[in-house]
């Protein structure tokens, strides 16, 4: 088995959206825990609504590529449409943060909300025991 810690974020119907990908994360894949989810201001889209922002904390039988694959699925069957603009409102954003224990997405360095989740998640993370 694999584990991941999954950041989420929503700022379109935030609490519906996060939730429903919870559920449908659950159904093929075990959920261990979650973080605490926090509003965020959007990035340079003062006039967007504010982010929820959290994380899921994973295991999963798929490889990496797989299980990111999955992850799109979701945030597919939810509505999350692809533009441009990386920082779009959204329905939903899934992305791997840590796999097996790696940081693999510099979001974890740059964003301290997504610093804060994983270390909630995987407190020894940065210490190489994650």
């Amino acid at each position: 088995m694999n584990t991941a810690v999954v950041s989420v974020g929503s700022n379109i119907e935030p609490e519906r959206n996060v939730r429903a990908a919870k559920d449908l994360l659950a159904a093929g894949h075990e959920l261990v825990s979650c973080s605490e989810f926090v509003r965020t201001e959007p990035i340079g889209h003062p006039e967007q609504p504010d982010f929820l922002n959290g994380a899921f904390l994973v295991r999963t039988g798929l490889n990496r590529r797989d299980f990111r694959a999955s992850l799109k699925e979701i945030e597919n069957r939810l509505g999350r449409l692809r533009r441009p603009d990386k920082y779009a409102a959204r329905r939903i954003d899934l992305d791997i943060v840590v796999w097996n224990g790696r940081i693999v997405d510099r979001d974890y360095y740059t964003r301290d909300f997504v610093r804060s989740a994983c270390r909630q998640l995987l407190p020894d993370l940065e210490n190489g025991q994650g």
